[in-house]
């Protein structure tokens, strides 16, 4: 079967240090030979990224909200289908009405959007993907509405969560949908309907298995090494797990931590750690590129991510820094949380405790660090797993198999309209 001729990736933000998903996601796709074009639909600005953004952040197709270019392109569709330009804004805005953040959305990106459209009908583009079920879903939306390019989305976490507008549209609309566990495709099933069943598919998301190697199983004795990758906000439960080492402490558990990752609550976080007095055994780092995670997974005993559910509804998905740890062979300790529980199994691959509760963290963490044994078996059982279910590769061969799959389906009848000038 041959691979689409071209594959255009509708994202939110690029190149973005926690997204580690969507890059990887990318580069395997193309070195599987699909031709990949990069639609984000805003640039993020960071101090730190991984090495290999570099080369798609130069190739990224980004626009800004108003330029000679976007107005042309509203004018080419004017001119070739004005019924079908007016009806599709008039609709997402009398969908999205009465949500801040959809309404908003709909307006700031739908001249991208129809932007995007222009470029990707222009330069061949077979099939649309957007990563997350809200903006970049709705960009795909647009594009496919426009041109008939047909489109398919991944819903992960808070994407999916905390508001579900348009979505049973977005799944009705497009070729098919990913959803990324098994909890999700029940949200998605509830809000849509069981008939939408045939369209969700669950694919995971992966982790580079060869990149994310065992660790020495000879390390040097010494306090036991816990490590948090996740970004300051309050889904990843920071508080919690702070909270958790102060009982650490006062239980007598040599134990070091480090906190990777930057975000909104970092200054938060670092002036309790200062009010707890545990500067010395709990390090805020920033964010790290992958080598240097890389590196840290393998100096670490445990792996650690406090989730919580927010006030908001934001949950996680299933978190990848999990699966880049448990594929390096650590222990994991989370939470029961939304996806979580289909990647760690409790009591086998790692210790899952209630979301929000420090206590019952310290006490996994504790058995954890009391335990070097217990620590060896389910590092082991764990990089087993996600070799076996997380595997990048495999998974991301999974999404190109729905690729063609739409390929081989009938021809989308507005592809074969005239494609006038070139704005």
């Amino acid at each position: 079967m041959r691979a689409p001729v071209k594959v255009a990736y509708v994202v939110s933000r690029f190149p973005k240090l926690t997204e580690t998903f969507v890059l990887y996601e990318l580069i395997a796709m193309e070195a599987m030979g699909v031709a990949v074009e990069l639609f984000p639909l805003l640039r993020e600005r960071q101090p730190v990224a991984h090495p290999e953004a570099e080369r798609w952040t130069r190739r990224a197709r980004f626009q800004p909200f108003v330029s000679l270019p976007i107005l042309r392109a509203q004018l080419h569709f004017l001119r070739r289908a004005p019924g079908r330009y007016l009806a599709l804004l008039v609709e997402l805005l009398r969908r999205t009405w009465g949500s801040a953040n959809f309404f908003a959305g709909a307006l700031a990106f739908f001249p991208k959007s129809v932007r995007f459209a222009y470029e990707m009908e222009r330069d061949g583009v077979t099939h649309v993907h957007a990563h997350f079920c809200n903006h970049p879903a709705l960009a795909a939306f647009v594009v496919h509405r426009l041109t008939g390019i047909p489109f398919s989305f991944t819903a992960h976490g808070s994407d999916l969560h905390v508001e579900r507008r348009m979505l049973d549209a977005k799944v009705d609309a497009a070729a098919f949908a990913v959803t990324i566990s098994r909890f999700n495709e029940r949200v998605m099933l509830d809000a849509c309907g069981e008939a939408a069943g045939a369209k969700i598919h669950v694919v995971h998301c992966g982790v580079d298995v060869e990149a994310f190697t065992a660790r020495p199983a000879d390390r040097a004795a010494g306090p036991c090494r816990i490590l948090c990758v996740a970004s300051f906000e309050e889904v990843k439960g920071h508080r919690h797990l702070v909270e958790a080492c102060a009982l650490l402490r006062e239980r007598g558990i040599a134990f070091e931590c480090d906190l990777v990752g930057e975000g909104p609550l970092r200054r938060e976080m670092e002036a309790r750690i200062a009010r707890l007095e545990l500067g010395d055994r709990v390090h805020v780092l920033g964010g790290r590129p992958r080598p240097e995670i890389i590196r840290l997974f393998r100096a670490a005993d445990v792996a650690v991510l406090a989730s919580q559910p927010t006030r908001q509804g934001k949950r996680e998905g299933i978190p990848v820094v999990l699966m880049e740890a448990m594929a390096s062979g650590l222990p994991a300790v989370s939470t029961r949380l939304s996806g979580i529980p289909e990647l760690v199994d409790d009591g086998r691959t790692g210790l899952l405790v209630p979301p929000a509760d420090a206590l019952a963290l310290a006490d996994a963490l504790e058995r954890l660090a009391r335990d070097p044994e217990l620590r060896r078996r389910m590092g082991a059982a764990g990089r087993e797993k996600v070799v076996r279910e997380f595997d990048l590769r495999v998974n991301t061969a999974a999404l190109l198999d729905l690729f063609l799959a739409d390929e081989s389906s009938a021809a989308h009848p507005l592809l074969l309209e005239p494609r006038g000038g070139s704005p």
